[in-house]
């Protein structure tokens, strides 16, 4: 098939993280996807919500926040406070950030703080939710390591790499990586979050006024895991070192 922008129905689009590009955040990065760019955040503010104190759960927590910016889609997106209530797929996204980096930390490691993660998207071109995922894990990454350089934790609490790709079937084909135009036509659409070790984290799949047999599935489950393995390796390669937690090194990868 020929897909919008040229590329094979596995490839996913160029790949790149602009690391501290918020100079007052704790870690950050801008990622790139295609045409698709998010600025990921981490700040830790010391304390935990209050549910945890109430019910004596120990060490730290993780939440995050989602947005598009008004100018990230050809027309104005107009900003929630605005609207006067939050927009039902942004709350979504957001829960869907924190529970995939949640699944990565030892919160135990991070102690009594609170690690805020703030997704931004200036572009908006499709996967803009997989991108941030992907992003995000990089700017925990870099947070952990200034908590560790600040002698506030003992370690890194990053104990996973993990990363998001879209999958979908376009045209009666499995496709990996879908741009918006892609995302549009899609009969099927599924958002896949790894981590390195090969383990799911969560699949986000439905049919668009259609179905999808089970041999398509596993056929989109196998774009998806080497989709994932591409922006694994991307992202390490942007932070130049593999965590010592992570499926480190090349040849005991689950995504060779």
């Amino acid at each position: 098939m020929n897909r919008p922008d040229g590329r094979a129905r596995d490839q996913i689009r160029p790949i790149s993280f602009q690391l501290d590009f918020a100079p007052h955040a704790t870690g950050s990065v801008l990622v790139s996807s295609g045409n698709t760019r998010v600025i990921c955040s981490a700040m830790v503010e010391e304390g935990v919500p209050r549910w945890m104190k109430e019910q004596k759960v120990s060490g730290g927590w993780i939440t995050a926040e989602y947005s598009m910016l008004p100018y990230s889609t050809l027309q104005r997106k107009a900003r929630d406070i605005s609207r006067g209530k939050l927009d039902g797929r942004g709350v979504e996204i957001q829960r869907l950030i924190g529970r995939s980096l949640r699944a990565a930390i030892d919160l135990e490691a991070l102690g009594p703080r609170t690690m805020w993660l703030d997704c931004d998207v200036l572009q908006a071109d499709g996967g803009t939710r997989t991108a941030a995922i992907t992003g995000a894990c990089v700017a925990v990454a870099l947070a952990g390591r200034r908590l560790v350089e600040q002698k506030l934790v003992e370690k890194n609490p990053l104990l996973q790499w993990v990363a998001a790709v879209s999958v979908g079937i376009v045209g009666g084909e499995p496709v990996l990586d879908l741009n918006y135009l892609e995302d549009r036509d899609a009969s099927v659409d599924m958002n896949v979050v790894m981590t390195a070790g090969g383990q799911f984290i969560e699949l986000q799949g439905s049919g668009e006024e259609s179905t999808f047999s089970p041999e398509q599935l596993e056929a989109m489950l196998a774009l998806a895991r080497k989709g994932v393995g591409d922006l694994l390796a991307h992202q390490q390669q942007a932070l130049q070192v593999v965590s010592a937690a992570a499926p480190a090194r090349a040849s005991k990868s689950p995504f060779n």
